[in-house]
């Protein structure tokens, strides 16, 4: 890494670029040098609270030679338009998940890379948790032996809150309710404990009283390359939660958090549980892991810094960013066949197909 901070911009300045304006203030690795957004009162707010000078126009960003890279915290549907005009001009790409709001646009995203010769990272942070690097790192050790399943829940109250003034209550802009925004989260963290994805399947319902379009309950199944099982379940009409549990044969590990904590991730560790259990006489004798204090946003976005700084591709690319999407697809359909296993490569390859014929 450069002794000298990497300088990026943000475009898209709502909540979630102040999330990450937060995190990417506590790091001496990069440098948050310039905003944009459609709305100038937008702007007007974000350099009032941040004290980061924002650009009129998008062009003025991308013109200045000392930006070596530019955040995506805009709709789903922008993603694909604003990462072009990033790509174009020579600067490396960081965009929120999902990589987009369709996998053929995730795929054209990612063949940003090779076109411009840039670099595309995708926020996928939840895999950055310190509980769920420290799983990795046991069953790299072979603490648990052979892994043969897992299971995740994503889950909050959102569909208990949300009216037709908001996104989230359309079906085509939030797709399977909580599938789409919420259990992608854990669909890209299960691939990276699990490995390659190779089917998928789904079942989905509606049990929220407010009327939405969506559906605000889902439980999905992954089977991986390696025979592997995996389940992940999302919920919109319960209290927050975010845990993962990997079960080996000769011990699993459970990590849960606070999903009240979400937005202030270096606060985590003190409302989070981590343990490993041994053996199968071991539940007595479950050994409580100290987690450490972290911060994923920060992490993603050094990570970003180290993109820009060297060119090279990072942990969380545009491929995992859209094996996630693809996921999501999968259990979409799966869901409309009555939950029926859906080939992830048939997804893949439908929405190549669909790319290419455009």
């Amino acid at each position: 890494m450069s002794v000298m901070p990497v300088k990026v911009g943000i475009v898209g300045l709502g909540r979630w670029s102040r999330v990450l304006t937060r995190a990417a203030g506590k790091s001496d690795r990069f440098e948050i040098v310039a905003g944009y957004s459609r709305s100038e009162e937008k702007r007007r707010a974000y350099e009032r609270d941040f004290g980061i000078a924002p650009v009129p126009e998008l062009s003025g960003m991308l013109k200045d030679p000392d930006i070596a890279g530019v955040i995506l915290t805009v709709p789903n549907e922008q993603h694909l338009p604003v990462a072009e005009q990033v790509a174009r001009a020579g600067k490396h790409v960081y965009t929120e998940k999902p990589i987009a709001n369709t996998l053929e646009s995730g795929l054209a995203i990612e063949a940003l890379q090779q076109r411009y010769g840039v670099q595309v990272m995708v926020g996928h942070s939840a895999r950055l948790l310190k509980g769920v690097r420290l799983i990795r790192e046991a069953m790299d050790a072979g603490e648990l032996g052979r892994v043969v399943f897992m299971e995740a829940n994503f889950s909050n109250e959102r569909a208990l809150e949300i009216t037709p003034d908001t996104w989230r209550w359309y079906r085509d802009k939030a797709p399977g309710g909580p599938l789409s925004q919420l259990a992608i989260h854990q669909f890209d963290t299960l691939h990276f404990l699990g490995g390659e994805i190779e089917a998928v399947s789904s079942v989905a319902s509606k049990l929220s009283p407010v009327g939405a379009e969506v559906d605000d309950q889902s439980m999905t199944v992954l089977k991986f390359a390696d025979g592997k099982l995996g389940y992940v379940g999302s919920s919109w009409t319960s209290p927050g939660i975010f845990s993962v549990r990997v079960f080996g044969q000769k011990g699993l590990m459970h990590y849960e958090l606070d999903f009240g904590t979400w937005d202030t991730p270096d606060k985590l560790h003190e409302t989070s549980l981590l343990y490993i259990q041994r053996g199968k006489d071991g539940y007595a004798r479950r050994e409580v892991i100290e987690l450490p204090r972290g911060d994923m946003f920060q992490d993603e976005l050094e990570m970003f810094a180290e993109v820009c700084a060297t060119g090279e591709p990072a942990e969380l690319t545009a491929r995992s960013g859209n094996v996630a999407l693809a996921v999501v697809n999968a259990a979409l359909v799966s869901v409309e066949r009555g939950g029926g296993l859906i080939g992830l490569e048939d997804v893949m390859a439908a929405s190549r197909a669909r790319l290419a014929a455009a």
